[in-house]
């Protein structure tokens, strides 16, 4: 005995195949898709050098050809100990300046000094100058200590990133966190920077190639990057986890009725 399909069971399997095997708009989902037009008529200098900020924690070495001259102008390292070492030995550890709320540090010998909003060059080049009223030919190297970024979103990792660079790219962010899900948007995402004190949104489209010549291709330190889901992810949070469970009974129900009708 044959049994007859229901037409209507049949249109709506076919619905519900053709709506999961559609294929979405690469549009929506390629990284810099007119980077061959974009950046070859738009070549500009990428020499990207980050300021520094309040918050920042720097290492700043000062030395000479004559050391004990350099001396006072480096902070006393300090000894630190493992309370769990029955020894009692402990390593040397190099002292760190913080830049207040204003940008001013307290430095060895010239007291308080701006460096906030400067360049890493500018302020070697301004501590050389200072220093150079006290000694001969003075060697300043000046390291960020504690820049990092946090990703947030529809990201494979999110997480805070802490790196040892002094530059760090949006898509070198991005590919830290294990890069966009399928459900990320790449036409809206959002960079939260600090500018002078105020906390200021920024909207950036990753399918576009021209995103890397502005400012906002290179992050700053404590930058926040969320990407947001696109559509048919919150879609699917309004329809509910449900929605798979009944495509597949409804699939399993027509499998059976097409092989009983056989």
């Amino acid at each position: 005995m044959k049994i007859k399909v229901p037409f209507y069971i049949t249109v709506v399997f076919t619905v519900f195949t053709l709506l999961l095997t559609s294929c979405a708009s690469k549009d929506k989902v390629l990284y810099y898709q007119d980077a061959e037009t974009t950046l070859l008529k738009n070549i500009q200098d990428t020499r990207f050098q980050t300021r520094l900020r309040p918050d920042d924690l720097l290492m700043i070495l000062v030395s000479a050809e004559d050391i004990e001259a350099a001396a006072p102008f480096n902070l006393v390292n300090s000894m630190t100990t493992n309370p769990l070492n029955p020894a009692g030995t402990g390593q040397m550890q190099q002292q760190l300046y913080l830049i207040d709320n204003d940008g001013f540090v307290q430095f060895p010998v010239l007291g308080t000094v701006k460096l906030g909003g400067l360049t890493k060059k500018e302020a070697i080049d301004y501590l050389t100058k200072e220093i150079e009223q006290y000694i001969n030919n003075p060697i300043i190297n000046l390291r960020i200590m504690n820049f990092k970024v946090t990703v947030q979103g529809e990201v494979n990792r999110p997480g805070v990133h802490s790196i040892n660079s002094e530059r760090l790219t949006l898509t070198e962010a991005i590919s830290l966190s294990g890069d966009m899900t399928i459900y990320g948007n790449r036409k809206n995402v959002l960079i939260i920077r600090e500018v002078d004190g105020h906390r200021v949104p920024i909207r950036v489209d990753m399918t576009k190639a021209d995103f890397m010549n502005s400012s906002y291709y290179y992050l700053n330190q404590n930058d926040i990057v969320y990407v947001e889901p696109n559509k048919t992810k919150v879609n699917s949070s309004v329809v509910g986890p449900n929605l798979s469970l009944g495509i597949s009974a409804l699939s399993l129900l027509v499998t059976i009725i097409a092989l009983a009708s056989k």
